[in-house]
């Protein structure tokens, strides 16, 4: 089995919040295709694990989980977020630069 350990990233709903984003979460890659049912024709699977959505409190816990299991897994690390640093007082000033790429001029 082959799993991947990851930090989700924030929903649309999650404006700047930082709320629910502190846990890893560890996923297992599918171990078959998906088939399609000739009597309905629904989409089945008979790999049960891609139901499984393990979540942790960090990401030493959940290579520790993998490893402990013989899970071979792949690790990704998140992306650094930059913030930079803003004024409500600058939207209002005289010499600010209008972004518009609609102009032509």
């Amino acid at each position: 089995m082959k799993a991947r350990i990851y930090k989700p990233v924030r929903t649309a709903m999650q404006q700047s919040g930082q709320s629910n984003n502190h846990h890893w979460v560890l996923e297992f890659a599918p171990q078959s295709a998906p088939f399609i049912d000739p009597l309905m024709g629904w989409t089945g699977m008979t790999d049960t694990t891609q139901q499984l959505l393990l979540e942790f409190t960090s990401q030493e816990e959940a290579v520790e989980y993998a490893k402990s299991n013989g899970i071979e897994h792949e690790l990704k690390e998140p992306k650094k977020r930059v913030i930079k640093p803003k004024s409500y007082a600058a939207n209002f000033a005289f010499n600010r630069v209008l972004e518009n790429p609609n102009t032509n001029g």
